[in-house]
């Protein structure tokens, strides 16, 4: 299978995929969509590793979310140590970082579970998919101190002074289908700033599906969609779009065969 764009985050081991799940999968890989599935606790990063082994063109993130960060336990850093040295489709870190939103953990236990994780990533030379939410300005202080490199803002609602912070740190931005709502004006402005060169896509599945599908599940395939919105957003084609984002999603996640 030739691939012709990523998904450069999706949850198809979520249970809201358990009466279709292959059916899904292979909607969007007959398409040309290759998949990057990210875990969120630690029992959804197991299984994000085992639908990335037993599926082409799959890779797995491993990681706990802000929501979740109450609940690390002492030997879970360790065993996402484990994942990405002996799992060749485990390719990062995700999905970490900061939700200031829904609070469902402290503030205090969020940044700490965030910044053991960064610095792990780190340490491993992978990259991080990072979810924010109303919590930039902590998120950009530990990225910055622990100084890891290699990264992604994914589903990217935040503001534009942020998003050229994160460029400038070398970071990539990942848009979902958020761009494609109606009331999001605001967010395809700062597609137009941000260099397609740094630009990922996503969807986020099941979650924001983009219009004409808004609320309903979200499935890869409508990663298309995405793409489509940012070509027009940056006058340029949707073959131009899907080509330079799977250039950027290769270079995050597999520098290896980009290096060659």
């Amino acid at each position: 299978m030739t691939l012709r764009v990523f998904d450069s985050h999706c949850h198809l081991q979520d249970e809201d995929f358990a009466m279709d799940r292959e059916d899904v999968w292979s909607r969007a890989h007959q398409e040309g969509v290759g998949m990057i599935v990210p875990g969120y606790t630690m029992a959804s990063s197991w299984a994000a590793v085992a639908f990335a082994k037993a599926h082409d063109d799959t890779w797995a993130l491993v990681g706990i979310h802000p929501h979740d960060s109450k609940e690390r336990r002492p030997p879970d850093l360790n065993q996402l140590r484990r994942w990405v040295e002996d799992e060749p489709d485990v390719v990062g870190l995700g999905e970490i970082g900061l939700d200031y939103h829904y609070h469902h953990s402290p503030s205090a236990v969020q940044r700490q579970v965030f910044e053991e994780q960064l610095a792990l990533a780190g340490d491993l030379g992978v990259p991080v998919s990072v979810h924010t939410r109303e919590a930039e300005e902590d998120t950009w202080e530990i990225m910055t101190r622990v100084g890891h490199r290699r990264g992604v803002i994914h589903c990217f609602t935040g503001t534009l002074a942020f998003a050229e912070k994160v460029l400038e740190y070398g970071w990539h931005i990942s848009f979902s289908g958020a761009v494609t709502f109606k009331n999001a004006r605001d967010l395809r402005q700062v597609v137009e700033r941000v260099p397609l060169g740094r630009i990922l896509v996503e969807t986020d599945s099941p979650y924001l599906s983009p219009v004409p599908w808004r609320g309903q599940r979200n499935e890869p395939l409508r990663v298309i969609r995405v793409a489509e919105v940012v070509a027009a957003q940056k006058n340029c084609s949707t073959k131009e779009v899907f080509e330079v984002t799977m250039s950027n999603t290769n270079a995050l996640f597999f520098p290896s065969v980009v290096d060659g």
